[in-house]
């Protein structure tokens, strides 16, 4: 097996995990997972090579050692000298003395292989000393020694490529399985968008549908030339608003639930707005960075070094300025919900563990959070900055059926409206966008600060002015972001 073939072996490992994980639009994870698949399948193509390398050579060994075998076996020691003769020669070729030959039927006394040899000597006779052969002299029994043991190496066990081969598809088994968890599910009901017509050629005063009159298809994804950042387009559609079915934690003022419908169209953020990307944002319009976020005495992001961290720490007219410059504003309450639930109709998307951050997942070991709010939210909080708890890179956790990123846990997000409970309960019911106007802004989605029945898509907090800034407050942009 040749260089040429185990560098093919690598390619082939590596272009199989790339199309494996292809069909999750994941693309830079298929190329980390083909970078990793190559190196095994090399491993192993090499530990083949030399199995077979070694396969050749016991062949070669086994074959030396039968021919050592057959010409031992044809062969004895000469009772006076020791040296090797044949066993049916009659005079040793070393010393001259007569021998008497040894029949295929003899069987000789057997000598542990690793005893030295017996040398047997008879005593000189009369005839020795008048330096004639004793022709008639014979020797005592001779001591012919065994033949030597066959020793042959096993060949090499293929176990191991067994083991290698299950550890490998496990391993593939593992991962595939961690990336289809994070592919978004097409949500229920979803209408599907208008489709594209031609007008057949020929007929005047007709053309083909101009790119700017269609409508985005539903999770239709772009990207934002001016912050870098991906958004969605979310589909028109009906939905129950407030406290969800089944979920007994809801608050006062997320009830009553009614039935709202968005009626038109609109792009929302994938992920919340980075650091990176405000970074941009207060490059080119001149604005400083906002404070660096602290919890406690412990930093979140020291220095804002982190680009893929959520911004934090700014005010609402902060995030509506931002969301003005990339094209869009801050998405409605009711557009926020009917986002954040992606076509569910339960409190949360997913498991709470698999879709979001909060007070018991985000740290380095997990905690009971509730258990340990109730005995004492001092002891909570000083646990939390023990272990390590704080808000995560974007992006990280289970995407919701739209194809959105975090809309629950990792920072709360400011949206559009005035906080009213009155126009909650008693607001349109197409298109709601709050009341007119009122002294506090609302936020959504809950935190990684958060407990988890304070992490839902009903949850919502009004108390705060559209001047006030809060370490576990960020926002994502929505709207006409892409203007026809």
């Amino acid at each position: 097996m040749g260089w040429a073939t185990l560098f093919l072996f690598w390619i082939l490992c590596g272009i199989a995990g790339a199309a494996m994980l292809g069909r999750f639009n994941k693309a830079g994870s298929g190329c980390l997972l083909g970078g990793l698949l190559g190196p095994i399948g090399l491993i192993i193509a090499w530990t083949m090579r030399d199995s077979a390398k070694l396969d050749r050579e016991t062949a070669v060994r086994e074959r030396e050692a039968a021919k050592l075998a057959v010409e031992y076996r044809e062969e004895r020691e000469c009772p006076y000298c020791a040296e090797r003769i044949l066993r049916k020669a009659r005079v040793c070729k070393h010393c001259g003395h007569d021998v008497e030959p040894v029949t295929g039927t003899e069987i000789a006394p057997q000598t542990p292989s690793h005893a030295l040899p017996q040398r047997v000597v008879e005593a000189p006779s009369a005839q020795l000393k008048r330096g004639k052969p004793a022709a008639t002299a014979r020797p005592p029994a001779a001591a012919v020694r065994t033949p030597w043991p066959r020793t042959t190496p096993e060949p090499p066990s293929k176990v191991k490529f067994v083991v290698i081969g299950l550890v490998l598809v496990t391993v593939i088994m593992g991962v595939v399985w961690y990336f289809s968890r994070s592919a978004p599910v097409p949500p229920p009901n979803i209408a599907s968008p208008p489709p594209r017509t031609t007008v057949p050629a020929g007929q005047e005063g007709k053309t083909e549908a101009s790119p700017a009159n269609l409508k985005p298809a539903p999770r239709e994804v772009k990207v934002n030339p001016k912050d870098g950042l991906k958004y969605v387009w979310i589909p028109p559609g009906t939905f129950m608003m407030g406290c969800s079915p089944g979920d007994t934690e809801c608050y006062d003022f997320e009830k009553p639930s009614h039935r709202v419908t968005i009626t038109k169209g609109f792009w929302i953020g994938q992920t919340e707005a980075t650091v990176g990307a405000y970074k941009r944002f207060a490059g080119g319009t001149g604005r400083k960075m906002p404070p660096e976020p602290d919890s406690f005495g412990w930093s979140l992001n020291q220095g804002w070094s982190n680009e893929f961290m959520p911004i934090v720490d700014v005010t609402w007219d902060d995030a509506q300025a931002y969301c003005g410059w990339v094209g869009g504003r801050l998405p409605t309450e009711a557009e926020w919900e009917y986002a954040a639930r992606g076509g569910s109709t339960a409190a949360r998307y997913g498991d709470l563990d698999e879709i979001a951050w909060d007070a018991d997942n985000s740290g380095r070991e997990y905690l009971d959070s509730t258990r340990l709010l109730k005995e004492d939210s001092a002891s909570l909080v000083k646990r939390m900055k023990e272990n390590g708890n704080g808000m995560h890179e974007v992006g990280l956790k289970r995407a919701n059926g739209f194809g959105l990123f975090d809309m629950l846990g990792n920072v709360w997000e400011w949206v559009n409206d005035w906080s009213g409970k009155k126009n909650y309960k008693n607001g349109s019911s197409q298109d709601p966008a709050g009341p007119a106007a009122g002294e506090y802004r609302l936020m959504r989605g809950g935190s990684w600060f958060n407990v988890p029945r304070d992490v839902s898509v009903s949850v919502r907090i009004g108390i705060h002015p559209p001047s006030w800034y809060f370490y576990q407050l960020g926002f994502r942009c929505g709207g006409e972001v892409f203007a026809p």
